[in-house]
C-alpha cells in the first residue's frame, strides 16, 4: 500500500474529486481512482469520501491510499523493437502496428513490455517496465520510455504538464477545410465499455487535441495533429466525435469505405484492405529528464500509409475540375 498526501490546488478548485485526483496524480487511471474513492481508500480533511461527484475545495488536504500495483507477470520475451535513440535513461522506439504496448484483457505476452524487459533488464525494477505513454495496438510511430527510475518521474511528470510534444499524422475521412481544435472530456462510453467517448464536462478526462489540413483528396483529408493531453483513443474519438473518423478505424466508424465514382480499382482495393486507424506518431520532442538537453525525434509514415496516399492523390489529380 502507498500512501500520499496531496494538497487540492487551484486547477481543483470546484472540480468532483476524480477529476482532481487525475490532474494531483496522472500516473494513474481514473478508473482506478474512482475505484479507490469508492473502496473508501480516500479521505479529504479527515474525512473518508466515497463519492466520486465529491466538490473539492482550493488548499483541502487529501490522503490516497493507493494499492500495490497489479503483478502482471510479465515475463522477458526476444521481440524486435526498432530503437531511435537510446542512453543510460531513456529509450525513444518506433513501434509498428499490431503490437500490444502491455499486457492487459485478453494479451498474456508479446508486447512491447515483455520486449523491453528482455533487451532492457534494468527496467524490471520500474513501474510498468519504465513505459510513461502509450499508444494503441494498431498506432505506429514515436514512444519514450524511461531506463532509470529518476527518469521516470521526471518524464511522466513532463507529459501531465504538457511539456512531451507529440504529433501524429492522419487520413480521415471526409472533406476538412481548415485545422482547429476539438475539446471534450472523454471516459468509457457508457453504451459499450470497450469504447472511449466524448462525455459532458466534468464526467471524463480532459481531452485537447490540435489539427492541421496538410492534404485533400477527392472525399479523405490529411491531417497533423498535436496532442496537449494523452487519453485513451484521444485522436480517434475526437475526429470522430465531429464527423471525421480515421480511414480503417473499425472501432469509430473508419471502417466503412466511402463510395468514390470512377475510382480505379487499385484504390478501392486499398480501401477495403486498409483494416487498421490510419494513424502513426510522426513527431516527438522533450527536454531529456536528466541531462536537460532538448530532444526531437521524427520517424516516417509507414510504407501503407504512404501507398494509400499515393493513390488517393492520384484519383484527385485524375478528378480534378470534374
Amino acid at each position: 500500500m502507498q500512501i500520499l498526501t496531496l494538497t487540492a490546488d487551484d486547477r481543483c478548485h470546484g472540480k468532483r474529486l476524480d477529476a482532481a485526483l487525475a490532474i494531483l496524480v496522472p500516473d494513474q487511471s481514473r478508473s482506478a481512482l474512482q475505484e479507490c474513492i469508492a473502496n473508501g481508500a480516500v479521505q479529504v480533511a479527515g474525512k473518508t469520501i466515497t463519492k466520486t461527484s465529491f466538490k473539492l475545495s482550493a488548499g483541502q488536504e487529501i490522503v490516497l491510499n493507493l494499492p500495490d500495483p497489479e503483478n502482471l507477470e510479465a515475463l522477458p520475451q526476444d521481440l524486435p523493437l526498432n530503437v531511435v535513440y537510446q542512453d543510460d535513461d531513456i529509450l525513444v522506439i518506433n513501434k509498428p502496428i499490431d503490437f500490444v504496448v502491455h499486457p492487459g484483457s485478453g494479451v498474456k505476452d508479446g508486447t512491447v513490455m515483455n520486449a523491453l524487459l528482455y533487451h532492457f533488464p534494468q527496467t524490471a525494477t520500474l513501474a510498468r517496465a519504465g513505459i510513461v505513454h502509450r499508444l494503441d495496438k494498431d498506432t505506429s510511430g514515436l514512444m519514450v520510455v524511461a531506463l532509470s527510475a529518476k527518469a521516470q518521474q521526471r518524464l511522466t511528470k513532463a507529459i501531465a504538464k504538457h511539456e512531451v510534444v507529440r504529433e501524429y499524422e492522419a487520413i480521415v475521412e471526409g472533406l476538412l477545410t481548415a485545422g482547429g481544435t476539438v475539446e471534450g472530456d472523454i471516459a468509457r462510453d457508457p453504451y459499450n465499455r470497450t469504447r472511449m467517448a466524448v462525455v459532458p464536462d466534468g464526467m471524463g478526462r480532459e481531452a485537447v487535441t490540435h489539427y492541421r489540413v496538410m492534404e485533400r483528396y477527392r472525399a479523405h483529408t490529411r491531417i497533423r495533429l498535436r496532442l496537449e493531453t494523452g487519453r485513451t483513443h484521444q485522436i480517434r474519438v475526437h475526429m470522430a466525435s465531429i464527423g471525421h473518423p480515421l480511414l480503417g478505424d473499425p472501432q469509430y466508424g473508419g471502417r466503412r469505405p466511402k463510395h468514390l465514382p470512377k475510382a480505379s480499382e487499385e484504390l478501392v482495393q486499398a480501401l477495403r484492405a486498409f483494416n487498421h486507424q490510419a494513424l502513426h506518431a510522426v513527431h516527438l520532442e522533450l527536454v531529456h529528464p536528466i541531462s536537460g538537453e532538448n530532444l526531437s525525434f521524427d520517424a516516417p509514415l509507414p510504407a501503407d500509409m504512404v501507398a494509400l496516399m499515393e493513390l488517393l492523390r492520384q484519383d484527385e489529380a485524375c478528378h480534378a475540375g470534374m
